[in-house]
């Protein structure tokens, strides 16, 4: 417990730190009283402007990091995979390509569209792998989920290519969404994706209990009054809701949920009370630093913060596999 509160209080600071800096630094240099009429008052030069327009762009930097890692540390609890994440297991380019064809064919251009489309593309994906991760001897293990994942994602892959490479209006379109991006955070998207968010994060807080149980194994799981097939959908629909949401809006942003939760369970062990809700605060937190990051080395433009959270991942996917072997949680 007094790790958990320690590891608490660092994720909280962590968060305001990040918000300050978010706010205070981006692409355009601002003063401090640009700072303070842009929150407060009513902006009027550039540099005001630009402190009123980073607003929304935290919040849904904050939002984004915490709904991705948190639906990484649902995956990784279902799965019993170390690994697991919305990325490597396939389903944010499950979404790309249900996006991708949804532009093509059907014109569409707007988040309203893209949602339903991200979400269903997330969700035929991830039950494709996880049938395929389930398929011959010893039924489903991390390995095999792990190499359904990624050789599902690489197929996916090459199909949106096939589409959109012939397609030079389509590759533009889909160039700008495909590169994942905080930037396209403002009011309104958030108020459309918030349903589907809101839907996730209280299915995961109610099944808490359950996937605490569900670590000590199905036969344990069963024995405690856990439905684990109910438990398992459930929990896969409430992550499949949170990623494929933010893919709607922000594009395909990978390794957060996979980096976050992990760090966390060193940190306070697998307990879900604590797990879920430190990986969506330390979520918040490097999402949100990360595309501060992101405005500052790519001034006067910037570097989409997709990039940065794969250059920070990498190394960590290594990491997790060397020491953890992919070994069941």
């Amino acid at each position: 417990m007094p790790r958990a509160l320690i590891a608490l209080g660092i994720c909280l600071a962590l968060v305001a730190i990040s918000v300050v800096l978010s706010v205070a630094f981006g692409a355009r240099q601002v003063s401090w009283e640009e700072i303070f009429v842009g929150l407060f008052g009513e902006p009027s030069s550039l540099g005001e402007i630009a402190v009123h327009e980073r607003v929304p762009r935290t919040v849904f930097a904050l939002i984004a990091g915490a709904a991705l890692s948190v639906s990484g540390a649902l995956m990784q609890a279902i799965t019993r995979n170390p690994i697991a994440d919305p990325g490597v297991l396939g389903i944010n380019t499950g979404s790309s390509l249900f996006v991708v064809v949804g532009i093509v064919f059907f014109g569409i251009v707007t988040i309203d569209q893209y949602i339903w489309l991200a979400i269903i593309g997330g969700a035929a994906t991830a039950v494709f792998v996880y049938v395929i991760g389930s398929v011959g001897p010893g039924g489903t293990t991390p390995i095999k989920l792990a190499l359904a994942g990624v050789a599902t994602a690489a197929a996916l892959t090459s199909i949106i290519t096939a589409i959109v490479l012939p397609r030079p209006n389509a590759m533009d379109t889909y160039r700008f969404w495909q590169i994942g991006s905080a930037g396209r955070g403002d009011w309104d998207n958030m108020l459309t994706i918030a349903p589907f968010l809101i839907a996730g994060a209280l299915i995961a807080l109610l099944s808490v209990g359950a996937l605490n149980a569900l670590a000590l194994g199905d036969e344990a799981a069963t024995g405690l009054g856990v439905n684990v097939t109910l438990t398992r959908a459930a929990v896969a629909v409430a992550g499949v809701l949170l990623c494929t949401s933010i893919t709607a809006v922000a594009g395909p942003i990978g390794f957060v949920g996979l980096m976050v939760p992990h760090v966390i369970r060193m940190l306070v062990g697998p307990d879900q009370r604590w797990l879920l809700p430190l990986s969506a605060l330390g979520g918040a937190a490097l999402l949100t630093f990360a595309d501060t990051l992101g405005r500052v080395l790519g001034r006067p433009s910037e570097i989409n913060v997709s990039i940065l959270t794969a250059i920070l991942g990498a190394p960590i996917l290594i990491f997790i596999a060397r020491q953890a072997k992919v070994r069941e949680l």
